[in-house]
């Protein structure tokens, strides 16, 4: 697969939450990481804090690991990276892979950043260009910028799309009788 490059940071991942159009499922995942230094692991990446991160401690590919109890639709990770603070530890190229199991896993997006500091959109598309469905996400870090060895990545965000359930909007209530019934629900 061919990367593709990510110029444009700084993207506000609480933009689709506040219009309703999104919410944040990693709170629904399982997470792991491939390897990490003490103190520096999945509880860092997923805090509320940009200051604290993941570090790896080990051989690339570094690996986050994001396993949902039932097959969810997710339309986009936002990651946070600063190639300012983290110089060689930061990412570079970003492989996204899912799947129904560890075993399965295909890969729907390579990116390659460019000094990314602030948060970056990847969105998950399948071939329908639609919001993909699975078990498994996976996020690979192929290389750091400087040829680093291990990763700092402060945080991750999957977000899944609301879909508007509401019959109210279909309903013409036109006469009398039938508006005295339009508030219950």
């Amino acid at each position: 697969m061919e990367s593709k490059s990510v110029n444009k940071f700084d993207s506000d991942p609480y933009k689709g939450e506040k219009e309703g159009k999104l919410r944040e499922v990693g709170n629904q995942a399982v997470w792991s990481v491939s390897s990490c230094k003490p103190g520096f692991g999945v509880e860092q990446l997923r805090d509320t804090s940009l200051e604290t991160y993941w570090q790896s401690d080990g051989p690339q590919p570094h690996m986050v690991n994001i396993q949902f109890r039932k097959k969810t639709t997710v339309s986009d990770i936002f990651l946070y990276a600063d190639f300012k603070a983290d110089e060689s530890y930061t990412p570079n190229r970003v492989s996204v892979r899912v799947g129904n199991h560890i075993n399965d896993l295909i890969e729907i997006d390579l990116v390659e950043f460019i000094e990314p500091t602030g948060w970056v959109m990847i969105p998950l598309k399948n071939l329908n260009e639609t919001a993909v469905r699975a078990f498994m996400i996976q996020i690979a870090v192929l290389s750091n910028h400087q040829n680093g060895r291990d990763t700092h990545v402060r945080h991750i965000k999957i977000h899944s799309p609301i879909q508007d359930c509401s019959t109210s909007k279909k309903i013409n209530l036109v006469n009398k009788e039938m508006l005295q019934w339009q508030n219950i629900r």
